[in-house]
């Protein structure tokens, strides 16, 4: 049955972004229909409108095989390393700076998360 339960969840993921692929082609968007997807999904999960528990376990184990999308990637980096040759540091600048800015953003973006939470939490405190 959990399998089932998975299956329907995958399913019902790949539902929002083959909905995002149509939104972006319907609106012209400049960003991918996968992404348009995920930010819908995004919004209908903070508006508890779709609940967790309905994609808990199929993204769950997406993310468990997640690592196996990258392994084409790599060897085709491999296959190409002609491209990078005489670059290493060039690449090993880009790669600390992008990762560097990566925490950075994310870490902002969280703290606004949590003080976005604290406040709710407060407000909805005060109504009662």
């Amino acid at each position: 049955m959990r399998i089932l339960r998975i299956i329907a969840q995958v399913l019902f993921l790949y539902l929002f972004s083959l909905l995002g692929e149509y939104l972006q082609q319907l609106l012209h968007l400049p960003i991918p229909g996968s992404i348009v997807g995920l930010l819908l999904l995004f919004v209908l999960l903070l508006c508890k409108i779709v609940p967790v528990k309905w994609i808990e376990d199929g993204s769950t184990a997406v993310l468990a095989y997640l690592p196996l999308f990258f392994i084409p990637a790599t060897a085709g980096i491999v296959n190409h390393m002609d491209i990078f040759s005489g670059r290493g540091l060039l690449l090993i600048g880009i790669l600390i700076v992008s990762s560097v800015l990566t925490m950075v953003v994310a870490a902002h973006f969280s703290h606004w998360l949590a003080l976005l939470s604290k406040k709710s939490k407060r407000e909805k405190g005060n109504e009662s």
